[in-house]
């Protein structure tokens, strides 16, 4: 029992200390210019910062009086150095507050910076970290993934304003997806591929890793997105239908009485019935064009599966195997020599089955849009396919 407790306590550490990620100005500047109207007369906290070289800090000080902004706060974990990556190595840290400029250069200099001691270390949950919470109207910051489920617990039960950068995964998180289907959180303008800096001391990737000309660390994830409540144009965009249901392209599941349609773009535009669409839907999502009926599972509180009847089982689990292997590698970096293992097996398999000459480039033997890992880790050991069902909104 105690190395079970000692092992989730080192568990915890190496996640805490495989969280910092610095977030590029430009990111910033590219999401953050869609909100401009909220942020007038209104107090900014960045409560996961750096504080004396965030970019969040950077960014919200230089446009302090272009935005109009009353007052800004940015605290950080444990540190009270200039450093762009602290150790987390001080049991003390620093918050700063920027109220405008004062000597009329637009420039946030450092006499008009207040920096101000925390007597604990600056962790979101401290009880100084909330006071300052609190005191704000909007959040925005890149919080720890691996506290994002607490982080937004707290963001709701305070009922605050943000605009936050997280895993997609997250939206399958049985404590966020709620949110999601009921409007009180949604995705930002950007979301996909982002690079981040990274400290000195993280280990090198096989992939999405990279050292650039001045030595710094680099890594890139491709599920990154930002998670807002605060309403933006994209989010009433509407999504421009022009498939025609048929019901051979567009299986009906076995477990739910609703169609399956693999990619978003193929939203049959005369369906008004229940559909199971890819979890990228929530990028297009307009609530007043689609409502949200329910995540993943059917009525027998099973995934959602449906037959083939075209397909041979055989070659349904080649197409399986071979989406997972994509998948897999696009979300997990999987090594070059899992990998080439990996396709060794494939063409071993195809050649027992003969289905070398028979293979289409783009048919079944695509990785599946929507299949993504679970946000809890693999059903069983197999990724499984991620579906939302929607149905289109009624017109009174």
């Amino acid at each position: 029992m105690e190395n079970k407790s000692n092992n989730r306590s080192l568990h915890k550490a190496k996640n805490a200390k495989n969280d910092e990620f610095y977030t590029q100005l430009s990111d910033i500047e590219n999401e953050l210019k869609h909100y401009k109207e909220h942020f007038k007369g209104k107090t900014i906290y960045c409560n996961c910062d750096d504080p004396r070289i965030s970019n969040f800090f950077h960014y919200f000080s230089y446009n302090f009086e272009k935005f109009g902004l009353k007052k800004l706060i940015t605290t950080c974990y444990k540190n009270q150095e200039r450093d762009l990556f602290s150790r987390n190595d001080s049991e003390k840290a620093i918050y700063l507050e920027y109220t405008g400029d004062k000597n009329g250069n637009t420039i946030p200099d450092p006499a008009e910076i207040g920096i101000k001691h925390l007597n604990g270390n600056g962790d979101f949950r401290s009880a100084e970290s909330i006071e300052l919470l609190k005191e704000a109207d909007i959040v925005v910051t890149n919080p720890p993934f691996s506290l994002f489920r607490e982080y937004i617990a707290q963001l709701i039960e305070y009922d605050k304003k943000f605009l936050i950068i997280g895993s997609q995964n997250a939206i399958t998180y049985k404590e966020i997806f709620p949110l999601i289907a009921t409007n009180k959180i949604w995705l930002g303008n950007k979301n996909g591929d982002m690079a981040f800096r990274v400290p000195d001391y993280y280990e090198p990737r096989a992939t999405r890793f990279w050292i650039d000309d001045e030595g710094k660390k680099w890594r890139s994830m491709g599920n990154i997105a930002w998670f807002t409540n605060l309403d933006h144009k994209k989010r009433h965009e509407k999504l421009i239908l022009y498939k025609k249901f048929n019901p051979e392209e567009y299986p009906k599941y076995d477990n739910y009485d609703a169609i399956n349609v693999d990619k978003v773009a193929e939203i049959p535009c005369d369906y008004d019935g229940v559909m199971g669409v890819p979890i990228t839907f929530l990028d297009k999502y307009n609530p007043e064009q689609f409502e949200i009926v329910a995540f993943r599972k059917g009525n027998d509180g099973k995934d959602l599966v449906y037959s083939l009847t075209n397909q041979s089982s055989d070659k349904l689990r080649l197409s399986t195997v071979f989406a997972e292997r994509e998948r897999e590698r696009e979300r997990e970096d999987t090594t070059l020599l899992q990998n080439t293992c990996m396709t060794m097996l494939l063409d071993q398999f195809c050649k027992e089955k003969n289905y070398i000459d028979e293979l289409p480039l783009d048919g079944w033997l695509t990785a599946i849009p929507g299949m993504i890992k679970n946000a809890e880790g693999k059903i069983k050991g197999k990724i499984t396919y991620a579906r939302i069902t929607i149905r289109k909104r009624r017109m009174l």
